[in-house]
């Protein structure tokens, strides 16, 4: 009996000293990433079914990496490669290791690698970062809308400012990119849309490249920053909206965002209501005219939307009605443009 008892311990050892082993790859260092476990031999992806903080905080209590601030779906980190090993896990969130979480069986899974599940810890161990976390959300306030205003993070739940120095348009840029607010427009410095309040949490923030979150990027964190809210950093992007083929940001033809394409307004019931409307929201002062048939050159590809009326008074063009583009009658030649009375000094 003895030697059963004995074979069978060393088999539950085994497996779980196997699979305990657990990594995030492909994020800003290993407390970011997706998902990889080992399991007889091999490391494979988890399926992001069921995939939440609890999933996540154990994952990052067992790295070491603190707890969870973001658990991005659909492989945000790149897809993976191999066998997708876990589907369904699920935890309570106080588990030490992933092991003690149920889960289908190994090998079992309804997913492909556009599923596979993500874990951002709030220790960053990026060796480029001097801030030893990472903050949950960004948010730009005081602007005319979502995408434009003061830029705000959110650190250990409190919401703080970030200082300009180095601040330009490639950091702008990343800030548009991660709100999904089109390209950016201007990275205004000196607290432009108005002071904060609170701590200011990230200085010298410095991004390279086509980063898809702030957090990606080096900075030197609130420790021993030289600034006041009157350096407070903003951003102005294009949202959905963008005047293209003017002399300078704030005239030229309307073109609109739908679905990562861009495409252009066609002129139908365009007038100084709707002008107006696009130069409250790219901060471009009253309209001064709304000129039809493609004034600034025809555009390509869709035209998105037809029919657009606005009462003048909206904050952005999202809350006026229109007819979309199905079913328009349009071609380019009446491709809608605005004329705005602002030169902004960015464009000079």
């Amino acid at each position: 009996a003895a030697p059963k008892v004995s074979l069978l311990l060393t088999c539950n050892v085994f497996f779980l000293e196997d699979w305990l082993q657990l990594q995030l790859v492909n994020g800003a260092g290993r407390c970011s990433g997706g998902g990889e476990v080992f399991y007889h031999g091999q490391w494979g992806r988890v399926c992001d079914d069921h995939w939440d903080t609890h999933e996540a905080h154990v994952v990052c209590r067992q790295l070491g990496c603190g707890w969870a601030v973001s658990t991005p779906p659909g492989a945000h980190f790149g897809p993976g490669f191999g066998k997708i090993l876990l589907d369904n896990v699920h935890c309570s969130g106080e588990e030490s290791h992933l092991a003690l979480c149920a889960h289908d069986t190994w090998f079992t899974h309804s997913c492909g690698h556009e599923a596979d599940a993500g874990a951002i810890c709030s220790v960053m161990t990026n060796p480029d970062s001097i801030l030893k976390r990472a903050w949950v959300a960004v948010r730009l306030v005081g602007g005319p809308g979502r995408c434009s205003g003061r830029v705000e993070v959110l650190v250990q739940d409190t919401w703080g400012t970030v200082c300009d120095d180095f601040w330009d348009l490639a950091e702008a840029a990343v800030v548009c990119r991660q709100l999904e607010c089109g390209q950016v427009v201007v990275a205004p410095t000196g607290a432009h849309v108005g002071v904060g309040s609170g701590k200011i949490v990230l200085d010298n923030m410095q991004c390279v490249g086509s980063k898809s979150h702030l957090e990606q990027c080096m900075h030197g964190g609130e420790a021993g920053h030289n600034c006041g809210h009157q350096e407070d950093a903003s951003v102005i992007c294009t949202g959905e909206w963008l005047l293209v083929g003017g002399p300078g940001r704030c005239s030229g033809r309307v073109e609109v965002l739908v679905q990562d394409t861009w495409g252009t307004v066609c002129d139908d019931l365009w007038d100084l209501a709707e002008a107006a409307v696009v130069c409250r929201q790219l901060e471009c002062g009253q309209a001064v005219a709304a000129p039809t048939g493609a004034h600034f050159g025809a555009g390509s590809g869709k035209i998105a939307l037809d029919n657009l009326q606005c009462v003048g008074s909206e904050s952005h063009l999202g809350q006026c009605v229109h007819g979309g583009e199905a079913g328009h009658n349009c071609g380019h030649l009446e491709d809608a443009s605005v004329i705005c009375a602002a030169i902004a000094e960015y464009d000079l």
